[in-house]
This record gives structure tokens, sequence and C-alpha cells, in this order.
């Protein structure tokens, strides 16, 4: 069955309204769903719904609620993703298969390495990218719809570090820590896990300095240096097979 989100706003007691434009022409024009057609819907806060479609207008689709059933997609561990800005259209990769692996949020860094410039349209980027996670989260039918967050600098970033149980920092000059040594170290399951990848040619020495310094988990991914598009789905790959599985 196919998947959609919706709004608390619009879930009753026994039927729940689809309204956004591109989901009722999805709906209609793609999968060409008509009246008795079962669908999944998310209200991407804590439940989901089997639901049959009951009416279908330009306006909204309505479906009758067949069965509810809290997520069973969804990770225990809130993972953040602090993506160092890279270049040209590899964003939209990174987001689409870290959502896939269950990433909570994407949050795009300028770094002191970062080549790509905010030349005042960059919030245009973010709406692609937005759109880039709504898309991703459908096909492999998640309860919530990952965030990409406004772009920060790396110093609003270390802000933020501080309200994570782990942040975890994978550093091309880390020979030894591995992820698994620092979750297999804990003494309790983390609920929200930070990971911090740099963009192209990594951290600048001041900045994975000051990332060294703090209570960071310096960690490896290998032997061998991976790409910027790479690390951060590999380093989560290996975090969620340690924290899920």
């Amino acid at each position: 069955m196919s998947r959609f989100f919706t709004t608390l706003d619009n879930i009753g007691d026994k039927t729940i309204q689809i309204t956004d434009k591109q989901d009722i022409q999805h709906i209609v024009k793609v999968l060409r769903l008509r009246e008795g057609d079962k669908i999944d819907i998310s209200d991407s806060a804590k439940w989901e719904y089997e639901t049959e479609i009951s009416y279908i207008d330009k306006d909204y689709v309505e479906a009758i609620i067949l069965d509810k059933q809290k997520f069973t997609n969804e990770p225990f561990t809130k993972v953040t993703l602090f993506q160092g800005v890279p270049k040209q259209g590899k964003m939209e990769l990174i987001i689409q298969k870290t959502v896939e692996l269950g990433i909570y949020e994407i949050v795009p860094v300028f770094t002191d390495r970062t080549v790509v410039t905010d030349n005042g349209k960059f919030s245009k980027k973010i709406e692609r990218w937005q759109k880039v996670s709504d898309e991703a989260v459908k096909q492999c039918k998640r309860g919530i719809i990952p965030n990409v967050g406004d772009d920060i600098t790396f110093k609003q970033m270390l802000s933020l570090l501080a309200g994570f149980d782990l942040v975890l920092f994978p550093y091309e000059n880390e020979d030894n820590r591995t992820i698994k040594d620092a979750l297999r170290g804990l003494n309790n399951k983390p609920e929200t896990v930070a990971i911090i990848i740099g963009p192209e040619g990594g951290f600048s020495d001041k900045e994975a300095d000051t990332l060294r310094e703090m209570n960071t988990q310096c960690v490896t991914l290998g032997k061998t240096t991976l790409r910027t598009e790479t690390a951060g789905m590999a380093a989560l790959a290996m975090a969620m097979y340690e924290l899920e599985l």
C-alpha cells in the first residue's frame, strides 16, 4: 500500500482527510486509486493508520480508518546528521539515503572548507531538499518525515551539540576507535545522537581540534577515506546496526 502523511487536525474518530494538492494528484493521476482502495496514512507524530478511500474530490480525499497502530518502522534513537554543505547535487543523495536508513533530522553546516556560498537563494535549496526527504520517506514507509533544518555555521553547530546524549565525530586521522567501540562502551542506550560530517576536504585543523576537545566521540569509519556523500550514510548505518538491530 502507498503511504501518505496528513496533519492531526485532519484526523477524526472514524475518517481521515488528505488535503495536500500534490498528494491528491498522486492518488488520482499517478496511482489511479479509486473509492474502495486501501492506503496507509501517518500523522507524523505517533500513529499510523490502515484506511480505505471513501471519497475523492479535487480538494480532498477522505478515507475510513480500518486499523490504528503506533509507529513500527521508527528507530528508538533519534539521530541528527550535521552535514558540511557539499557541492552540486550531493546533498540530495545524502538526504535520500539517510532518510531510508532512519535519520531523524539533517542540518546543513557551513564550515571553513565549504565551497558552496549562500547567494541569498539558499532557502530555495532547503525547500528542495525537504521535498527529497518527503518523497524518500513515502517510499520506505516510515512514520515521520525527517526535517531538513535551516543552514547553520560551524560555531552555531557547536552550541547545539550539548543537547545530545552522544556526539559521533568520524575523523580521517582517527585510526583505532570505531563506532562500535563508542556505542558498546555506553552504560545506557542514547535517545539522541549527533553525527558530524565535514564537506569535501573535511574539517579544517582548527575545527577538528575544537571538536576533539569537546565531549565528542572521535571515531574511524574504516581503513579507507570516504567521500562526504558516503561518510554520513556509512556512519549512520554502523550506528543503527549497533543501536537498533
